[in-house]
């Protein structure tokens, strides 16, 4: 028999969204990993906030909130608030009931930025990964570094002694032919963006660059950090990231041909790491001989060593990291290692299951 098209919303619902998200929905295991994180993380956001005033959006739901954001790659606030609205998986997931009025938008960038900054980023970074710990390995790394574009137009990178109203307005201003350097520009936008090209031959952006500490057994991150664009800057961070490395005993770090130095490898060996960086022997000698590649765990870590492309290839793609909305080293700092905590919560919900690759 057909059924009436009916027209008449119902007034009242019964059905919770708690029943309405499939008990197999990925997001559910997500959930429970992101909860507990979240009760651990209670006695610090109570020290964040003052015992009288006006309340502000619960902590627990805006971090909810922004892990949706990067898990959908929801472009802008006012979109994630807009799907807050009607969406019953999202406020399900930041634990909102079915009629509660969502947050304007405004109000909660002015509250994400309140609370958010590289300390809390890194305690839930570093919380994900202790419970991420049966799956890591404590002996063998790969780090590496990738190019994050700045929210700065090449228009805003002026000259560092121009006064004010020099420049014109922005209809007027015509850089080509100039000779432009980090050394005497800057950006009017961004100021700590640096005017930098990955690889020969590629263009040159106003950018930071985010670097990342991978664990080989699984391909979870255990380190991030955000750095001035400059050309020793991937191999300055490595060394910062492997000092973060716990333990005594000796283990390896693997890298690409440009980790391929002597100055590096010796930092490295001096520091009871031994180096799996690739050799590079483009018109030199590499740094790395026969006393460390007719190793067998040398040729296993230059395989594993490609993986940690995947998670900078999942933060830019799905994460939004490939030109970040957030100015200042800081800001784009936290956002790099809060993407990486989403990614190992992605990684862990998979290896949980049985069906990682």
């Amino acid at each position: 028999m057909r059924g009436e098209d009916e027209k008449q919303e119902g007034m009242f619902s019964y059905v919770s969204p708690e029943k309405r998200v499939p008990q197999e929905h990925p997001l559910r295991p997500i959930r429970a990993l992101v909860d507990q994180v979240l009760k651990e993380m209670s006695p610090r956001f109570a020290r964040r906030y003052a015992k009288v005033g006006r309340p502000s959006i619960a902590p627990e739901r805006l971090l909810r909130a922004l892990l949706l954001q990067l898990f959908y790659s929801v472009r802008s606030e006012r979109l994630l608030m807009e799907q807050l609205d009607y969406n019953l998986l999202f406020r399900w997931f930041v634990g909102m009931p079915m009629d509660e009025e969502v947050w304007d938008h405004s109000v909660f960038s002015k509250n994400r930025d309140r609370l958010l900054n590289e300390e809390i980023a890194e305690v839930f970074f570093q919380r994900v990964l202790k419970l991420a710990k049966p799956y890591l390995s404590d002996e063998h790394f790969t780090v590496d570094g990738t190019l994050i574009e700045a929210w700065a137009s090449h228009k805003s990178f002026r000259p560092k002694d121009e006064k004010p109203g020099e420049g014109g307005g922005d209809g007027e201003v015509n850089f080509h032919g100039e000779l432009r350097s980090n050394d005497t520009h800057q950006s009017t936008t961004d100021p700590e963006a640096r005017l930098y090209k990955k690889s020969k031959g590629s263009e040159a952006k106003l950018s930071y660059l985010g670097h990342g500490l991978m664990e080989n057994r699984n391909g979870l991150l255990v380190g991030t950090l955000v750095t001035p664009a400059h050309g020793t800057a991937e191999r300055d961070a490595a060394l910062l990231l492997a000092e973060r490395i716990p333990g005594i005993k000796r283990v390896t770090l693997g890298g690409d041909k440009n980790y391929d130095t002597r100055d590096f490898v010796r930092e490295l060996r001096q520091m009871n790491i031994t180096p799996h960086v690739a050799q590079n022997n483009t018109n030199r000698s590499s740094a790395i001989d026969e006393r460390t590649t007719r190793h067998a765990g040398y040729a296993i870590s230059q395989q594993k060593r490609k993986r940690v492309e995947q998670s900078f290839g999942w933060m830019k793609v799905i994460g939004m990291l490939r030109k970040v909305k957030l100015r200042g080293r800081e800001k784009v700092g936290w956002l790099l290692t809060f993407a990486g905590a989403a990614y190992n919560l992605i990684r862990l919900q998979r290896l949980q299951a049985g069906t990682a690759a």
